[in-house]
């Protein structure tokens, strides 16, 4: 195709401006489905990661406004379908989906893969804690196997370079990622074992994506790290990745720096440690012949003068005599006064002396009994004779006594209130003081009196009631 020399120029704005517009307008909405690879969530609440398949890849971002619409968080690894439009960043020339909906529908194959041969070689021991190789203290020499060119190496030989240079360091290189890089980092495990030059193996590389990881979750790689005779140290990634080989290897590092400082101590620090342990020990030695020199000069004098020593023993003697009397007088008076709370304990707690307090104890309890239901007697015999002479001022026998008497008519001896309740012939019951009466009712004579009053007449008539 001939090329036109008379098209015009565009810069590089205008250009990526027009192809985003074709691409917004050619597609306007769609759904991918595919695995979601290298998420990555920053403190803007958006997520960024790629959505990929086995032969190509996509660009996504879900803003944040669409994420808290989740069903479940996303992770590398998801198998999901994405819903949204595309469009191009301008900044960097990339195009991009933006995601408007996440649909899951599982996990990913690489991340499939990846479960299952986990399972299956934690089945068989390959990741026991039993088979793992303590590191040595100080390696006599380390073999890294690494990409020469890749950013690990060189973070690994500086920090090793602070910590211990003087240890010899190989480096056995090796593809990090691709499909040839198990099998190279197998024949390096091998070309080590064979040279018998170190002592310790570092197997490192930056991070990468979970594709980009896939050579250290090989089944052979895995194998061949099981059986080396000597410590291996993974140190692949970041802090959060993980791969097959980091389970099986005898130490994980988190990245390649943390590597470093696993395999090597501080030389500064073992300085340090010597110098305290130097000068522990001199103050030690010195200390033990300070004494030998004292112990020497004691027995010097005990064998030029042997009568001060026999004084000094008299003496010691004669003391320890003073306070063996003196402690046995003491212990002897503190019994005694022992042997005498406890006998006044036991006359306190007698049966016979029990016996006789209770026994006063009644005899004064029986006296204030005594007094007090004298005092009650009394008093109930002035209250009955309050209530006798209370009784006979109201009662009727004293009205009789005075020479009334009670009337009832009989048979039923209803009591008589009124000359109305008989009739001639009726019969009364009279009870008198001594005795009662039955009289028979001859005559009636009735009574009615009006209320005092000088300006009336008295109007009599008779009403007595005549009996027999």
């Amino acid at each position: 195709m001939p090329i036109n020399l008379k098209s015009p120029v565009q810069t590089v704005s205008e250009i990526t401006r027009s192809i985003k517009g074709i691409l917004e307008h050619g597609f306007p909405f769609i759904a991918v489905s595919g695995e979601v690879s290298n998420l990555r969530k920053p403190y803007s609440g958006h997520l960024y990661f790629t959505l990929k398949d086995s032969q190509a890849q996509l660009k996504a971002v879900l803003f944040k406004t669409q994420a808290r619409y989740l069903a479940r968080p996303v992770k590398d690894g998801d198998q999901i379908i994405c819903r949204g439009r595309v469009s191009v960043y301008e900044a960097r020339g990339d195009y991009q989906i933006i995601v408007d909906s996440v649909d899951f529908t599982g996990a990913g194959a690489l991340q499939m893969a990846f479960e299952r041969l986990k399972q299956k070689l934690s089945a068989q021991g390959i990741f026991a804690e039993s088979h793992k190789k303590a590191l040595p203290f100080l390696p006599a020499g380390i073999a890294v196997i690494t990409s020469p060119q890749g950013a690990a190496v060189h973070d690994f030989l500086k920090i090793a370079a602070e910590r211990f240079p003087a240890v010899p360091i190989e480096i056995y290189p090796a593809p990090m990622q691709g499909e040839q890089a198990a099998g190279a980092i197998i024949s390096a495990l091998q070309l080590i074992h064979r040279h018998k030059r170190c002592d310790i193996i570092v197997i490192c590389r930056g991070g990468g994506s979970l594709e980009d990881l896939q050579p250290f979750n090989d089944e052979e790689l895995a194998r061949a790290v099981y059986d080396a005779n000597i410590p291996v140290v993974s140190a692949i990634g970041h802090e959060i990745d993980f791969t097959i080989l980091d389970f099986t290897a005898d130490y994980r590092a988190p990245t390649p720096t943390a590597a470093a400082e696993a395999v090597l101590p501080d030389h500064q620090l073992l300085r340090q440690e010597i110098s305290r342990i130097k000068r522990g020990m001199l103050q030690l030695v010195t200390h033990k012949i300070n004494e030998l020199r004292n112990r020497l000069t004691t027995q010097n004098r005990l064998l030029t003068a042997p009568t001060g020593a026999l004084q000094g023993i008299r003496l010691r003697c004669r003391q320890a005599e003073l306070n063996l009397r003196n402690n046995m007088t003491g212990q002897l008076i503190s019994r005694r006064l022992q042997a005498d709370t406890l006998i006044g304990e036991l006359y306190r707690h007698s049966p016979l002396h029990l016996l006789n307090t209770q026994r006063r104890k009644i005899s004064i309890l029986r006296d204030r009994l005594n007094v007090h239901m004298s005092f009650a007697m009394e008093r109930k015999a002035q209250s009955l004779q309050k209530a006798v002479a209370l009784l006979e001022a109201v009662s009727p026998l004293a009205v009789l006594a005075r020479g009334y008497a009670i009337a009832r008519v009989l048979p039923d001896k209803t009591p008589l209130r009124s000359a109305n309740q008989v009739n001639p012939g009726d019969k009364l019951d009279l009870q008198v003081r001594n005795g009662r009466l039955e009289c028979l009712v001859t005559k009636i004579t009735k009574e009615f009196r009006n209320a005092p009053d000088k300006s009336r007449q008295t109007r009599q008539h008779t009403g007595d009631i005549t009996t027999e």
